[in-house]
């Protein structure tokens, strides 16, 4: 309704303009042949008669413009970037983008007496283009921890743990599948024994992501030894292997799984191993112009040393920075 009210009124201008005198019309007319006798109003004539014919040759046009689609704002290299895209990119390790995580890690049942640990794992991830063929995407995890008592009348600890760093060298040209290798440090930064090894860590780190359509899956796998720290206490040889999956529906809703898997092959056999089973589901906001990814995912552990975590319940806000 709006539209066919601005078109009449463009048409109406136009007929006023039509019953102008000859010698009025001729002025608007050498103005627009560039002449130096343009006035504002003259100038407005030529724009409405040019709204009119913009009008009628593409009646589609201005609701097109007004109406812009809203889950496409990002850019990366002049081209929109989708809202599916940027889920894909959030859900890819080694995805060449800038994003800061905050995962939450409430886990149940840890300790003798069953109570809640909570985790919230800050982990930036910053990528550098070394040259045309390379990238090198850093990710920092900065774990703060509030962990039960280990045994009655200990109390529980809060404070920061061990902060993990890993760089991957990465492919720059994008195809179905990437991947990404290089070194994982761990750093004996915990404020309290009962929140970190006391160890310095290091190991290999690799992934691999297969992305089509909707579909994006691929695992992180590492594993550190201890090379130096505080002597008093136990050497470190963990393993972690982080499968993931995610389908992703236009709009920026995704179902996703990415369990953490754990070794601990210092531990008494019966110990070793944590194997959670679960998955959730997560979607694209934005804040503002900001997309972010916002993700919860349950996982129950089918295997857990003894006094370890019956299930976890994972929530995640991801800010995102596209190019």
């Amino acid at each position: 309704m709006k539209k066919k009210h601005h078109l009449w009124k463009v048409r109406l201008a136009a007929l006023i303009m039509l019953m102008m005198p000859l010698s009025s019309r001729a002025t608007v007319a050498a103005a627009s042949e560039g002449e130096e006798t343009q006035t504002p109003s003259q100038v407005g004539w030529l724009a409405l008669g040019e709204q009119l014919a913009q009008a009628e040759a593409a009646p589609g046009t201005e609701k097109a413009t007004n109406e812009a689609t809203p889950t496409e704002p990002a850019h990366e290299g002049g081209q929109k970037v989708s809202t599916e895209d940027l889920a894909k990119a959030a859900q890819n390790p080694v995805a060449n983008m800038i994003s800061l995580p905050l995962q939450n890690n409430m886990n149940f049942g840890v300790g003798p007496d069953n109570k809640v640990q909570n985790v919230l794992n800050i982990q930036p991830v910053i990528p550098f283009t070394l040259n045309e063929d390379w990238l090198l995407i850093t990710r920092t995890i900065m774990p703060i921890i509030s962990q039960p008592e280990p045994i009655p009348g200990y109390g529980r600890t809060c404070g920061l743990g061990d902060i993990v760093f890993t760089g991957f060298l990465s492919p720059a040209k994008k195809s179905k599948f990437t991947w990404g290798a290089g070194p994982v440090f761990s750093f004996p930064s915990a404020t309290d024994d009962v929140l970190g090894t006391g160890k310095f860590s290091a190991g290999p780190a690799f992934v691999g992501v297969y992305s089509d359509g909707h579909w994006l899956f691929g695992a992180l796998v590492q594993n550190i030894w201890s090379y130096c720290g505080d002597s008093d206490r136990d050497d470190v040889s963990s393993f972690l292997m982080q499968p993931f999956v995610s389908y992703n529906f236009p709009g920026g809703w995704y179902l996703s799984s990415s369990p953490m898997i754990t070794a601990n092959w210092k531990a008494d056999s019966g110990d070793k191993w944590t194997v959670p089973i679960g998955g959730g589901v997560g979607k694209i906001i934005r804040i503002g112009k900001l997309p972010v990814n916002l993700s919860v995912q349950a996982f129950y552990n089918v295997e857990k040393p003894k006094y370890g975590p019956d299930w976890t319940l994972r929530l995640q806000m991801q800010f995102l920075f596209p190019k």
